[in-house]
């Protein structure tokens, strides 16, 4: 099978009703542009208080401090100090980038935490291309049919379970897995579960050897091994598939992350490219062995996360590099930070209350924020 027809069997919901000999052209491949306006009805996003002070130093990003998610007003101490304490750290990241270009790449390059951040966010994109998801989102018609699943019809049907899967499994991750579980979390359970998954079939395509034994009908077997396929999408689109950006993006302070994101972007590029590439010579030299390959590059990303991966959810921007400072174990930077955090709220707090004229109303607001954290 050429690779156009691989590309066209990967989009099936847009392709469904092609006849099995069309040749892609250029309305199908524009067919998912035409869904964009859809989105020009929705809200647009809300930016943070520190990118709005990037862009502004006024107007909207005071209004997110006070009403809007502090629940104060504009004058209320807690609120100028913690505006000041953004605004001194930004100017101080901007006195780092220095000017043009080339300012935040030779800032990156010249500080060796933010050269072992860099490599530490590309890597996170070796282990999400060694879950095997570009092998499956290119050559899913091949994966299908090495389970046994024969007839376009049945492989488009197949393909198109697959990627609702990973829709769902997207917007589960997005709306509370994420924040909730945190990003070590997420990744563990995707590469323990995808491992899982991608065993069975290996080992089901080993003992049964259904590509040797094509049939008109999904055998039971087949149809367990689909089923751990699908379980394989369940695993991956709620973790690997978008948490890596989360924390690549979060590493990294303001004035270097448009250079940062560009790199991990290549890195992400490079890595699919190359299973890409491979992948058929894969399937021909390893067989069942292209399987076992990914489940056991997910079992090697799990010690990655685990000892080498800070966790990222809640801490400030500003006070990011402290999970990365000398002799800090990535297994227990979190809780040491957001016990700094903590602390720092209280004191600010305490301070706050001894000195403010409405010091019963404002210690309410703060009781209820802390709370909300």
């Amino acid at each position: 099978m050429s690779t156009s027809r691989e590309r066209r069997f990967a989009v099936p919901t847009l392709n469904f009703k092609l006849p099995a000999n069309t040749a892609p052209d250029d309305s199908t491949s524009e067919c998912p542009s035409n869904f964009k306006p859809l989105g020009l009805p929705l809200p647009p996003l809300r930016s943070g208080a520190n990118y709005q002070l990037h862009i502004s130093p006024l107007g909207h990003m005071f209004a997110l401090l006070t009403t809007k998610q502090r629940n104060l007003p504009e004058d209320a101490p807690y609120v100028v100090e913690e505006y000041s304490e953004i605004e001194a750290a930004i100017a101080h990241e901007r006195s780092l980038a220095g000017a043009g270009f080339f300012g935040p790449v030779k800032t990156v390059f010249a500080s060796k935490t933010l050269r072992y951040r860099i490599l530490l966010g590309s890597s996170l994109f070796v282990w999400q291309n060694g879950t095997g998801i570009n092998a499956i989102n290119y050559y899913s018609p091949t994966i299908f049919r090495s389970i046994g699943i024969t007839g376009s019809n049945t492989g488009l049907l197949t393909t198109g379970v697959y990627g609702i899967i990973k829709l769902v499994g997207a917007l589960v991750w997005l709306l509370y897995l994420v924040d909730t579980f945190g990003r070590r979390g997420v990744l563990l359970l995707g590469s323990i579960g995808g491992a899982v998954s991608m065993y069975y079939i290996g080992a089901y395509i080993a003992i049964a050897k259904p590509a040797e034994h094509p049939t008109t009908k999904v055998s039971s077997g087949s149809q367990s091994a689909i089923a751990f396929f699908y379980l394989w999408t369940v695993f991956y689109s709620p973790t690997w598939n978008g948490t890596p950006w989360v924390v690549g993006a979060e590493m990294f302070p303001q004035h270097v992350r448009t250079f940062t994101q560009a790199c991990q972007a290549a890195s992400n590029w490079f890595w699919g490219f190359i299973i890409t590439r491979f992948t058929p010579q894969m399937f021909t030299a390893m067989g069942y062995g292209v399987y076992i390959f990914f489940a056991t590059l997910m079992v090697v990303s799990i010690p990655f996360v685990y000892f080498i991966l800070p966790e990222t959810k809640q801490i400030p921007l500003e006070r990011m590099e402290e999970l990365f400072e000398p002799g800090m174990k990535p297994w227990k930077a979190h809780d040491i930070v957001m016990a700094r955090v903590h602390e720092t709220r209280q004191l600010r707090n305490d301070a706050v209350v001894k000195h403010s004229p409405s010091s019963t109303s404002f210690e309410k607001n703060q009781e209820e924020r802390m709370e909300r954290v």
